[in-house]
This record gives structure tokens, C-alpha cells and sequence, in this order.
């Protein structure tokens, strides 16, 4: 019943913006680790970025430190992935993913995922 809605995918030249956003419903957002996860073509998924309801946990991919920021607006059961200097490698499905254990999503193993949104940076 937990529904993610991944939207702001599209094309962007490298070094350019995007955010990305995630509606949640369903599920009692303040108790879920909420996180952002993406999948190139041939590539493993790798975790992107994952928070707390609070903040007080957050984690960024090596790759994409200090270029992405993760948020998140409670009111509006949201979260947001901000890509600055987006780069080619970034290019990928990107998807909402969330769970109650901060574990499982460090795993690579959430229990709920939207279906996803494209993200292409050209060179």
C-alpha cells in the first residue's frame, strides 16, 4: 500500500541543475528512513542518499558528495534529491526507496520503491 512517486527527471547538460522529488503516501512518513538509489545500464544499483524523518542521519554516495544535497519536507511527505554539477556518469534511473530500518536501505535492500525516474546528462 506505500505508493512513491519519483518526478523531475529529464535532460540536463552537464554541469547544470536538476531536483528530482518523491510524494509518499501510505505510509507513516516520519517513521521511514527515506533514500534515492539509481541504476545505469550493465550497472549495479547504488545507493545515492538516504535521511532520517529528522535529519539527524544523512548519507551520501563518494561519487556524488558534495554535488548532491537530500532533503525532505515533512509537511508535504516529500523528498527531494538536488543534482548540482550534474556529471555524464550521472546518468541513470533513479528511484525512491524507503524502509523503517536504516540498515536494510544501506543493504541496498528497502521494502518499498517508486518506479523510478530518468535522469540523462549529456557531455
Amino acid at each position: 500500500q506505500v505508493q512513491l512517486v519519483e518526478s523531475g527527471g529529464g535532460l540536463v547538460q552537464a554541469g547544470g541543475s536538476l531536483r528530482l522529488s518523491c510524494a509518499a503516501s501510505g505510509l507513516t512518513f516520519s517513521s521511514y528512513f527515506m533514500s534515492w538509489f539509481r541504476q545505469a545500464p550493465g550497472k549495479e544499483r547504488e545507493l545515492v542518499a538516504a535521511i532520517s524523518w529528522s535529519g539527524g542521519y544523512t548519507y551520501y554516495a563518494d561519487s556524488v558528495k558534495g554535488r548532491f544535497t537530500m532533503s525532505r519536507d515533512n509537511a508535504k511527505n516529500t523528498v527531494y534529491l538536488q543534482m548540482n554539477s550534474a556529471k555524464p556518469e550521472d546518468t541513470a534511473v533513479y528511484s525512491c526507496a524507503a524502509d523503517t530500518k536504516r540498515t536494510t536501505i544501506q543493504a541496498g535492500l528497502p521494502n518499498s520503491w517508486g518506479q523510478g525516474t530518468q535522469v540523462t546528462v549529456s557531455s
